[in-house]
């Protein structure tokens, strides 16, 4: 039997630009209330050679980095049925989006939205998307996932893939 979870907080700084929404968090993030917690996920080396910071920097700290270059996290999934982590294993029909209109409407400073992988795209056009006016609607990205499950795609293509945001990033001088 699956089980309920809930996923975690948005965690976007007053300047955003970017909101990155994965689907649901694993279970590494949810137990540790973090994003991306799996040791084996490549978001933070990925970002931190995006934005220039230490990839092993305490949580706190790369969560700073992130705001001050205008990065957002959040996820499409608020709820769901699921067991273990896998974005397969969550249950058609037991998904509740979060309510990523009122963040766009909070936080008109968002250009654009980047899915950390398919199944976050895919959500956000089944959940959100009808829902949303088209005033609303940033540029969408659709970015392949850093999940340690998409191990097919090498490192370096990865990065490449994600370095789309970097125009719409802050970064240091």
């Amino acid at each position: 039997m699956a089980g309920l979870l809930t996923g975690l907080p948005p965690s976007v700084g007053a300047g955003c630009r970017v909101l990155v929404l994965g689907s649901m968090p694993g279970d590494a993030s949810l137990q540790a209330a973090r994003y991306y917690a799996h040791p084996r996920n490549r978001f933070w080396p990925v970002m931190a050679s995006i934005c220039g910071f230490d990839p092993v920097a305490p949580y706190e700290h790369r969560l700073r980095y992130l705001h001050e270059a205008g990065v957002g996290l959040w996820d499409v999934i608020g709820q769901c049925e699921r067991r273990g982590s896998l974005d397969a294993a969550i249950v058609r029909g037991s998904e509740v989006a979060n309510p990523l209109e009122e963040m766009l409407v909070a936080h008109r400073s968002i250009v654009a939205i980047a899915f950390n992988g398919g199944k976050a795209a895919e959500a956000f056009r089944r959940h959100v998307q009808p829902q949303l006016p088209e005033a609303c609607m940033p540029a969408l990205f659709a970015l392949p996932s850093t999940s340690p499950a998409n191990a097919a795609i090498r490192h370096d293509a990865l990065q490449q893939a994600w370095t789309a945001i970097s125009p719409l990033l802050h970064m240091p001088a």
